[in-house]
């Protein structure tokens, strides 16, 4: 199973799946929906039922149940893109074996080294099969080992017949990164009583709470004039921006907040002296924190609009997702089950809040409730990422024993 599960992994990481969060398609890359296509055919060789690739770039399939008595239906979904804001293409795994401890160099030629200085969580790996990037790219964990670990159980279930299982389905979707991963998603051919995103990162981890999350464009008119002739009459719209910036908490941002604790992410920024644009991010666990946070946003606007003049400043709010635990909290069964197959496989269940969100949040709202499980890999979203073998093998080991206990309840 390991071997496989590797081979798997290796292949999907070396496609590039990169999201677009400029595109006006659907999937936003044409080449998420290549790899969707290669996915249905390996589908279909494992003898799965039900195998489909809809429009959207959506993959599911089924495994059948093996047992003679009714049970529910339990899902499996993984992501196939990869984070737009860091390079995916000719991604070059690296297998280290038997990890020493210390600096590993993922490029010698630019000087890129995977340190525990900067990460210390790997003391915790010393002996360990990792797989890393070559220091250029994502590696592509997130979410390509959800993928290799729930295509590689599914197959050990149908060479072990022995095990008993209801009903599974699985599925891949496109552009969860840009927050639209199941704009389309059907959740009712789907067909499942309820599922798991296998998304995560730490071994162990099981998550029911997510960020209420909401994206922020905040425009800046300004007036050009000659820098030499321009007082009293100039407005520039940069300055104006770095003054709005300056006036969110110093302390509300990603690199200064953990747990619970919510942000403001300026993420991106563009302009010139009559016109600029900042894009946030905003994010909180609580639900009135969060309105609290976009009513800053407004009223920052509304304080600067009235020194700088009317219609300086305009701020476009859009809702992305929320917080699944209150769907999450009203099927107590979803979390016992899964607390139990990670207990089974060996390891603690950890509860963590997610720093982000998973389709599983929007999936949760839609009537099917989805909680997220760990992958094994790490450090997503760069060049540092990685992935613990042995952790990999029993995310898809917690998967195997999931579809077991379902059967059981």
């Amino acid at each position: 199973m390991q071997e496989k599960l590797i081979n798997r992994f290796l292949k999907y990481v070396q496609i590039d799946t990169m999201s677009d969060d400029t595109s006006t398609t659907f999937p936003s890359t044409k080449t998420q929906l290549e790899f969707a296509k290669m996915l249905l055919e390996e589908c279909k060789a494992l003898g799965l039922e039900d195998v489909s690739l809809d429009e959207y770039g959506y993959v599911m399939a089924t495994l059948p149940s093996n047992v003679t008595y009714d049970t529910d239906i339990v899902g499996f979904i993984a992501h196939m893109d990869t984070v737009p804001d860091y390079s995916g293409k000719n991604v070059k795994p690296h297998v280290v074996k038997d990890y020493k401890g210390g600096d590993l160099i993922l490029n010698a030629q630019t000087g890129v080294t995977l340190s525990p200085g900067q990460f210390p969580i790997l003391n915790d790996f010393i002996g360990e099969t990792l797989i890393t990037t070559d220091g250029t790219t994502v590696l592509g964990g997130d979410d390509k080992a959800g993928i290799a670990e729930i295509l590689t159980a599914i197959e050990y279930l149908i060479n072990h017949p022995e095990i008993p299982h209801g009903t599974i389905r699985i599925g891949f979707t496109p552009d969860e990164e840009i927050g639209k991963g199941v704009d389309y998603f059907n959740v009712k051919k789907f067909n499942a009583h309820f599922a798991y995103t296998i998304d995560g990162g730490l071994v162990g981890e099981l998550q029911c709470e997510n960020f209420n999350a909401a994206s922020a464009t905040v425009s800046f008119e300004g007036i050009s004039v000659h820098p030499g002739d321009a007082k009293g009459k100039m407005k520039n719209s940069l300055t104006i921006a770095c003054e709005y910036q300056s006036l969110l908490p110093a302390d509300e941002v990603p690199e200064l907040t953990e747990g619970h604790e919510g942000f403001y992410h300026l993420h991106d920024m563009k302009g010139t002296l009559e016109h600029t644009e900042l894009h946030y991010i905003i994010r909180d666990h609580d639900k009135t924190k969060f309105e609290a946070r976009k009513a800053m946003m407004l009223s920052l606007a509304d304080q600067l609009n009235q020194k700088y003049g009317k219609d300086t400043i305009q701020v476009t709010l859009k809702d992305s997702y929320f917080n699944m635990k209150e769907i999450i909290d009203q099927h107590p069964r979803v979390m016992a089950l899964a607390e139990k197959a990670i207990q089974n496989v060996g390891v603690t269940p950890l509860h963590e809040p997610i720093r982000g969100g998973t389709d599983g949040a929007r999936l949760s709202f839609n009537g099917l409730p989805c909680p997220n499980i760990f992958t094994g890999a790490y450090n997503y979203h760069g060049k540092y990422e990685f992935t613990v073998v042995n952790h990999m093998l029993l995310a898809t080991k917690t998967i195997i024993e999931l579809s077991k206990l379902v059967a059981q309840a």
